[in-house]
């Protein structure tokens, strides 16, 4: 099961081990904690990590000291998309800083955003 969450509930948090897919990011913190980031493809988007800038091992084994979301849609792509929206999520502890660029597109009704969620096992029925 899983709990949509902020993105700032990284800080304070020491990440251990972070599984990049092209789909996904998935952090597991030293609480035992599992947090993925993603986004549900409808039929008319498309959202994906374009960019990390940094490197993924400056977050494992030290405490989150930034985790910071922005957006921008202001420069349009070369493209015939109607919509597009650049998520910036940037992340910093004291070993180093990463940026991870998300990109979607749509045609104006589809969502563009990246969900964040924290994964929780059932405990009993």
């Amino acid at each position: 099961m899983y709990n949509e969450v902020p993105f700032e509930v990284l800080i304070g948090k020491t990440i251990t081990e972070i599984s990049n897919t092209p789909d996904s990011l998935i952090f597991k913190t030293s609480d035992g904690k599992k947090y993925e980031m993603c986004h549900n493809q409808c039929c008319c988007e498309d959202v994906f990590l374009e960019d990390v800038c940094g490197d993924l091992d400056d977050l494992i084994g030290s405490e989150i000291v930034t985790a910071r979301v922005t957006t921008n849609s202001d420069l349009p792509p070369i493209g015939d998309h109607e919509s597009y929206t650049w998520t910036f999520y940037d992340l910093a502890t004291r070993k180093g800083a990463v940026t991870l660029r998300w990109y979607g597109t749509s045609n104006g009704y589809y969502s563009e955003e990246v969900d964040f969620y924290e994964f929780y096992e059932l405990i009993g029925d």
